[in-house]
């Protein structure tokens, strides 16, 4: 995106100088001397979180992120020479024809990926999901992709901790159930425009497990929620594991300590619980229970700043 083309863009969106400045963090005197020409050779990355306001406001003047949003994808590119680039993709809604550029992160070895997202009508598919390179963290939901930040220690552990007591009692009980952690790729719908990677999943039907992937829905789901994907967990892939057939999903908030649980098989399915509290795995009638006093005991540390 040239100068001109950020200060057409910023006229029509009825932005000022202030409004630009408080939603890209840009200092105010910056923006004038870049828009007055003063600044011939703004920074990289001051441009960057420029365009990043620019291309991803709504023809109201209101920035909407990517979360907000709910129709993201990203684009990662690999130079052989590891050199930064830059991409021109569409942006906006379906339909939208203008062009913003987008620029790559600097500073990744060998990976440069898209500082922001682009909107399209949601039709890729599992083939373009496979397509990626290896460890890109993606997931597919009805034909749109949403990126997937690298989770924090205390995703992780929670997440080992819920796997270990599930896989305990499934051993311990000579269960035919198989219970996984992430990555695992489901494709949930058995089609060909879902495929999502639960933080903790329990799998009872083993037709469902190839060597590949699971292939429909589990019966059990447990997502842990981060600032970036709140909104995917909690009303995208409530309605898409309800509808595809999941038994029970649980929804865990580490910020706030508490753990959202869906029985879908109930018509009072929801229950919400604290990280004082042993919660019972419903798809076993409650005969195994997760202990969160001492989970939240295994990474209470790593709360300190």
């Amino acid at each position: 995106m040239t100068i001109e083309e950020m200060k057409s863009r910023k006229k029509e969106l009825g932005y000022s100088n202030k409004r630009l400045s408080e939603e890209s963090g840009v200092p105010v005197g910056t923006i004038q001397k870049i828009f007055s020409g003063e600044t011939n050779s703004p920074r990289y990355d001051t441009v960057q979180a420029l365009e990043r306001v620019l291309c991803y406001a709504n023809e109201f003047g209101r920035f909407m992120n990517a979360d907000e949003l709910g129709e993201p994808t990203v684009a990662y590119n690999y130079d052989a020479d590891h050199s930064r680039g830059q991409t021109t993709e569409s942006v906006g809604q379906a339909g939208d024809k203008r062009r913003c550029e987008i620029g790559y992160l600097p500073g990744e070895t060998g990976r440069k990926r898209a500082l922001d997202v682009k909107y399209y009508d949601g039709e890729w598919t599992i083939e373009e999901y496979l397509a990626f390179p290896e460890g890109t963290r993606v997931e597919l939901i009805d034909g749109r992709f949403y990126d997937m930040a690298a989770p924090t220690t205390i995703h992780q552990t929670i997440g080992l901790e819920i796997g270990t007591i599930l896989k305990n009692y499934v051993r311990n009980n000579n269960g035919n159930c198989v219970p996984f952690v992430a990555p695992t790729d489901v494709q949930l719908d058995c089609d060909n425009n879902t495929m999502v990677q639960p933080d903790v999943l329990v799998v009872c039907d083993r037709k469902k497990i190839t060597k590949e992937r699971i292939v429909g829905a589990p019966d059990f789901v447990v997502e842990i929620v981060s600032p970036s994907n709140a909104v995917i967990d909690v009303l995208i892939k409530l309605q898409k594991y309800k509808n595809a057939g999941v038994r029970e999903y649980w929804i865990v908030f580490p910020d706030h300590k508490s753990v959202m649980v869906y029985d879908f098989a109930k018509e009072q399915n929801q229950k919400i619980y604290s990280f004082e509290d042993t919660i019972p795995v419903g798809i076993w009638d409650g005969k195994c229970e997760v202990d969160f006093k001492y989970i939240y005991s295994q990474v209470e540390y790593m709360y300190e700043d």
